[in-house]
């Protein structure tokens, strides 16, 4: 029984280590930078909210080039029906018809507008289950997001991936446009979390040392 114990603690202390580790490397931004240039196109995970977000993230995805970043994995709320059809008009005009190139998933929304905090934290974690399945199978190795709470358990997904050395899924978080002055709580929450962290105005920049000042995408 001591010896579970001890092996229990050990166990708890080197995981407990790992995070803090990656946490360091991420808000000290030594993981800003990809180690190796790339070659074959981007396994991407993007997570869609709904509203603003989603007409900024799909202005964002307007300007890249598809053939890198696939195939894409979209992730928004099962809620959300409008965001489903605007990311289907996306693909179709870029992509055409090849619906091998990307898959929609839909998950349970973390916290709708108005929800409180205290009963968020238990749907987070539904969340954060719920997701784990489906970030393992796919294994990304970018997730890109902008905001909304649907993405606050995919990136928790990933990370806790990347703490069991099962992935090495890099996390780009972009403030949303709209904010100016205070960063959003999905931004107060992954400043922890994502290796990329860009922000739409320079008074986000001063608050944040390693943020990335990118301008405005709108």
């Amino acid at each position: 029984a001591q010896l579970k114990l001890e092996l229990t603690i050990l166990v708890f202390v080197l995981i407990l280590a790992r995070i803090l580790y990656i946490v360091h490397k991420i808000t000290t931004g030594f993981s800003r930078e990809a180690p190796t240039k790339r070659v074959s196109p981007c396994k991407t995970v993007i997570c869609i909210g709904s509203g603003g977000h989603t007409t900024e993230m799909l202005s964002l995805l307007n300007t890249i080039d598809f053939m890198k970043y696939s195939p894409r994995y979209y992730i928004l709320a099962n809620t959300d029906k409008t965001s489903f059809a605007k990311v289907k008009n996306l693909e179709n005009l870029k992509n055409g018809t090849k619906d091998d190139a990307y898959k929609i998933i839909e998950i349970p929304r973390s916290r709708v507008v108005g929800q409180s905090y205290i009963t968020s934290v238990f749907t987070t974690l539904y969340s954060i289950l719920y997701s784990i399945p489906f970030v393992l199978k796919i294994r990304p190795e970018l997730i890109l997001c902008n905001g909304p709470g649907t993405c606050i358990p995919v990136c928790l997904a990933g990370f806790l991936l990347k703490v069991a050395f099962i992935t090495d899924t890099r996390i780009v978080f972009i403030e949303s446009f709209c904010r100016t002055e205070t960063f959003s709580l999905s931004g107060k929450i992954l400043m922890y979390f994502a290796d990329n962290f860009l922000v739409q105005w320079p008074s986000l920049k001063q608050k944040l040392k390693r943020a990335e000042y990118i301008g405005q995408l709108m």
